[in-house]
């Protein structure tokens, strides 16, 4: 409760209302409505697809994963090898049934010319799946 700070009330309470506090969230309010607003109101009508939540995975078997370093080399499954021998063993891969998951994982700092390359062999070879591995920014 706030008291009076003119000598001649005598220490009695104040009949004022504070509303200082109140128009602060007033206008904290407003500025928020402002600013969302117009993001609720969507001129162009899509239908989104809906999620799918099967969680059984739907190819059995491991993908390969192809990892690329900086410098270009090309590892399958961790064990090096080259770009030749890399087409052959897609081709390999391409003819099995189901056709197994192709993984790219490539350092930060490789170009996208090799990367390009390789997911380019394995779509010429007739991979359906190829997919890139990536951490999550922290």
């Amino acid at each position: 409760m706030a008291f009076s700070s003119n000598n001649n009330g005598g220490g009695a309470p104040m009949a004022d209302i504070n509303v200082t506090p109140l128009v602060d969230v007033m206008l904290v309010l407003l500025i928020i409505f402002m600013i969302t607003a117009p993001l609720m109101a969507h001129k162009v009508q899509i239908k989104l697809p809906e999620a799918n939540l099967d969680l059984t995975p739907t190819d059995p078997g491991r993908p390969i994963t192809l990892a690329i370093k900086e410098n270009g080399d090309i590892f399958w499954n961790d064990e090096p090898i080259t770009a030749i021998m890399l087409e052959s063993q897609l081709a390999l891969e391409a003819q099995k049934k189901p056709q197994p998951r192709i993984d790219i994982r490539a350092d930060r700092t490789t170009r996208y010319r090799v990367v390009q390359e390789v997911v380019k062999t394995a779509k010429n070879v007739g991979i359906a799946k190829v997919g890139f591995v990536a951490t999550p920014d922290r």
